[in-house]
């Protein structure tokens, strides 16, 4: 049965969601022609003497509405790719960020649906042919549809309200050539977001594609989430009630999307929602020896007590010790300034390779925009200082321009970093002041002065 959708089609009639390898090449490829056949048009335009200002806004909300338009109509890994750059967003300049803005966050919620003899299709196939006895009503119409499923909300045969989340079929081999593609598209993607170096952040979502489509083993960290935040009085981790290799079925949790509060919340609203989303993702490891590593704002929701509700669990890495001694180590003495024991501490970490020679101040430097938060009681995360860290970066005339080419991100780091770089995009998304001084001091072992 071929997967299909309404959403990209005018006349109301079914569109096919492209599976074919070829048919997905060619779709990702258009993304940079479309973009030098923009940029052109945009220059005969100011040729033709219309303002520059408008003629930028116009290319750059073009751009934006394409962008989304084809990884999320895609899916897999092109929306996957989609949702991750959209973390990044605060680093944009602000003339051009408001198109992108809107396209992105449309990206962190939704996504073309499928129809829904395929959904029954499939449920049959995971929970057997008379999958309808396990539940009272099902809701054929998708509440949610994100990278690789969708989910449907549903009531259990018990009564309880569940969601039901879906892999979309092919996924798999989807999500694999879709990010084998996008990665040969550096250039375009740093010309959205300047100064985001794409290259880690593709091959992170490599590696790490197989866990994300395993339901079976989704289910298993969202358990252990949820037992060890059952009753919290600020956390709501629904539990799962049952799950198979393409389907999860757990509890159902109303609440407003975080990107809801990002776009018209109250400062108070900005700064509580702020504060325990970076609580819960310094406390997973030390509570339930786990790192929820998918910080994206369309995983949260913040429910009507006040309690940040987490929703999905596809991405997480497995600490059983707690975050690493020797990144708490490591940034209090950044904070101190001292740059010749922060690069031998990372030399022995694995980020500085033997044979590689660094300045140790350069270093330092580099590593501002993870040590200037935790400098302050509070600290607040806006726009303004997120575009500062990526063009200072980004600036080939300063001595630690160099530097990112230098390090080496040891693979146990890796979703680390992942979590830590995308929650402050997240943060600043928000516009949100932290305590972060007392939540790392809490959360991240050896941080805490002696």
């Amino acid at each position: 049965m071929h997967a299909r959708t309404t959403a990209d089609s005018d006349n109301g009639q079914m569109a096919e969601i492209p599976k074919n390898a070829i048919t997905r090449s060619v779709k990702i490829a258009a993304l940079p022609a479309a973009h030098a056949g923009r940029t052109a048009w945009g220059i005969g335009k100011r040729l033709g003497g219309k303002p520059a200002e408008a003629v930028t806004a116009e290319l750059q909300a073009r751009t934006a509405e394409q962008m989304f338009r084809v990884l999320g109509e895609l899916k897999g890994g092109a929306m996957k790719m989609g949702q991750a750059m959209s973390i990044f967003e605060a680093a944009m300049p602000e003339d051009v960020a408001g198109p992108y803005r809107e396209a992105l966050t449309r990206l962190q919620e939704s996504a073309p649906p499928l129809a829904a003899e395929s959904i029954h299709a499939i449920l049959a196939d995971e929970l057997g042919p008379q999958w309808r006895e396990r539940f009272a009503e099902f809701d054929d119409t998708p509440a949610a549809a994100a990278s690789i499923g969708q989910v449907h909300k549903a009531a259990w045969h018990d009564g309880r309200v569940v969601a039901v989340k879906v892999q979309y079929p092919g996924a798999d081999k989807a999500f694999i050539s879709d990010l084998n593609q996008l990665s040969r598209m550096g250039r375009v993607f740093a010309s959205w977001i300047p100064g985001l170096d794409i290259k880690p952040l593709l091959a992170e979502l490599k590696e790490r594609a197989i866990e994300e489509l395993d339901y079976l083993r989704e289910s298993r960290s969202q358990r252990a989430f949820a037992a060890a935040f059952e009753d919290d009085p600020e956390f709501v981790v629904p539990h799962v009630l049952a799950a198979a290799p393409h389907v999860l079925v757990s509890e159902w949790v109303d609440g407003r999307p975080m990107s809801s509060i990002i776009v018209d919340g109250t400062p108070q609203e900005r700064d509580h929602v702020g504060e325990l989303y970076e609580r819960f993702l310094l406390s997973g490891p030390a509570r339930a020896g786990l790192l929820h590593s998918d910080p994206h704002p369309g995983n949260f929701r913040v429910v009507a007590d006040g309690r940040l509700a987490v929703l999905d669990f596809g991405a997480v890495a497995e600490l059983r010790d707690g975050l690493p001694s020797a990144m708490g180590r490591l940034l209090r003495i950044a904070m101190s300034g001292d740059a010749e024991t922060v690069a031998d501490g990372l030399r022995d970490e694995g980020f500085i390779r033997p044979n590689v020679e660094i300045e140790p101040q350069a270093v330092l430097d580099y590593l501002a925009p993870f040590v200037e938060p935790a400098r302050w009681e509070t600290f607040h995360f806006d726009r303004d200082w997120m575009r500062a860290q990526f063009g200072r970066l980004n600036d080939v005339r300063r001595p630690d321009f160099t530097i990112g080419l230098k390090l080496n991100l040891p693979p146990s780091y890796m979703l680390i970093h992942r979590v830590w770089l995308g929650s402050i995009g997240v943060l600043c998304q928000l516009d949100a002041t932290v305590p972060m001084r007392g939540e790392l001091e809490r959360w991240v072992p050896e941080f805490a002065q002696e």
